[in-house]
């Protein structure tokens, strides 16, 4: 066990310092195409009675629900220690702390206090927003601040009830985040510089704690989001808003980020509003509504789209269920796994049980039935389960009170 400057860093080694690299890298949330499908190959089918092997745990990463970045031989995670401020912590892949910087002020939200943004890696430069709504752009080799934003305050941004809690996207020469509120809902800045390129117009929604994703639909390139009552997409170049559906849910929560398979988009919220497909254009400029209805109710974990089927789970009847994109017809359910994160790698699905179970399970995709291979529960599992898992180099990589997990989920 080795101690790292002050706040109480510590990291333990489990077994093995080095693991071969194995896989890809993960820039940002919920992986490289936010789809929550992550490219690493070769690895482990099903795991052993207690779990896969975990290489190491780092404690004192702090207050939050973040997830990690990982790249080039550095992984990124951001949480709020005892002086209310957010850090960046770079780690290397045994989890030995490289460096840490501070960001600004975090939010202290009884709820969920800390940081809640994944940081989006582009290029030597990554992305953030504090749950203040404190957009920041610093450097990925030492953490320097680059620029900086105050979302609300420029833009007299409006989030509901709970803050801020998004993970910026990075598409070109843009950066693009959701105030919310009359006079940008959403903006695209300048990645360089921070300046404002757009703000969306004729739009006056609340921010939802949604971190938008970029889909492209017969050579167009839009934009989408869900804000407080809607799923929106918008032209990325401009900041027109291209289309809108309305989808209204309790505290206006809207925290999954839609998913595409072909011209179809699913969107879903928690709360027992359910969710629904919308058919896109050929050109992505206009949709029709497919279909809806209260099955899946996703509040935050969001969702996997395989091979024409939706794969996720539910807030309010707490299950893992399948269901036809096309249709929307319920193939099968389970409360065997109940709500929590959901991600793809490499022909299986994991599910990471919250909001207090802290239970990780191995799952095949099969829209015929559920099976179940392996599962096991973290350390210190109690309190909220909410940080998104990630799957990258070979490793599986668990946030949960203020500790970092990491287990070796690659077969060699």
């Amino acid at each position: 066990m080795h101690r790292f400057a002050k706040y109480g860093w510590t990291l333990m080694v489990v077994a093995a310092l080095a693991v071969p690299a194995l896989g890809a890298d993960t820039p940002q949330f919920r992986g490289p195409a936010r789809d929550g499908i992550f490219p690493d190959t070769g690895l482990l089918k099903t795991w052993p009675a207690n779990g896969p092997e975990m290489l190491w745990k780092v404690e004192g990463v702090g207050q939050g629900y973040s997830s990690v970045s990982d790249v080039g031989g550095t992984i990124y995670v951001t949480g709020m220690l005892d002086d209310n401020k957010g850090y960046l912590f770079a780690l290397d892949g045994n989890g030995k702390e490289k460096w840490r910087v501070t960001y600004g002020d975090e939010t202290l939200d009884k709820q969920a206090p800390g940081a809640r943004a994944t940081p989006t890696i582009d290029g030597d430069r990554l992305y953030l927003m504090s749950g203040r709504s404190l957009l920041v752009c610093l450097s990925a080799k030492d953490g320097s601040k680059i620029w900086e934003v105050d979302a609300r305050e420029k833009f007299n941004g409006v989030s509901t009830t709970w803050g801020f809690s998004e993970s910026p996207l990075v598409d070109g020469d843009l950066v693009f985040a959701t105030p919310g509120g009359p006079d940008a809902a959403v903006v695209a800045l300048n990645k360089m510089n921070g300046e404002t390129v757009w703000t969306s117009k004729g739009f006056s929604e609340v921010s939802a704690y949604c971190s938008p994703a970029m889909f492209t639909f017969g050579g167009n390139k839009v934009l989408v989001t869900m804000t407080g009552k809607s799923v929106v997409g918008i032209d990325p170049k401009t900041g027109k808003v291209l289309w809108s559906h309305v989808h209204e849910t309790k505290y206006d929560i809207h925290a999954v980020t839609p998913a595409v398979e072909g011209n179809i988009l699913y969107y879903t919220g928690g709360y027992g509003s359910g969710g629904g497909a919308l058919e896109v254009s050929a050109d992505g400029s206009s949709v029709k509504p497919l279909w809806s209805d209260k099955n899946l109710d996703c509040q935050h974990h969001g969702v996997v789209i395989l091979d024409g089927y939706v794969y996720g789970t539910g807030h309010d009847n707490n299950k893992l269920m399948c269901l036809e994109l096309k249709t929307g017809k319920l193939m099968w359910s389970t409360d065997e796994v109940t709500q929590g994160d959901i991600l793809y790698a490499d022909g299986m699905l994991y599910v990471y049980e919250g909001p207090k179970k802290g239970v990780v399970n191995l799952i095949k995709p099969n829209p015929e039935k559920f099976e179940r291979v392996a599962s096991f529960a973290i350390p210190e599992g109690k309190d909220k389960h909410w940080a998104f898992p990630a799957i990258s180099n070979g490793k599986l990589f668990i946030r949960h009170n203020g500790n970092l997990y990491a287990y070796k989920v690659a077969a060699k």
